[in-house]
């Protein structure tokens, strides 16, 4: 949940954090079809899923999971 909807700063950390650019941030909030896609991506996350949910790579054509230094390591879904 989005700090400005009531969510927690504890949930500021590198391993639940992703860059995405502002116009695919907008989409996500306002489009459920594509918040959707993002859920099964990995870029937007339920509020009672872990830190360590797959991230799909669309450039790379990989999953990860982002460690809390701010990594990331090659996993499968």
């Amino acid at each position: 949940m989005n700090r400005g909807m009531g969510g927690s700063k504890t949930r500021d950390r590198l391993d639940n954090l992703l860059l995405v650019c502002a116009v695919y941030n907008g989409l996500m909030e306002s489009d459920a079809a594509i918040a959707e896609r993002a859920r099964q991506h990995g870029h937007k996350l339920w509020s009672w899923q872990g830190f360590d949910t797959p991230v799909w790579d669309e450039w790379m054509g990989l999953w990860y999971v982002l460690d809390e230094a701010g990594g990331r390591e090659a996993t499968r879904r």
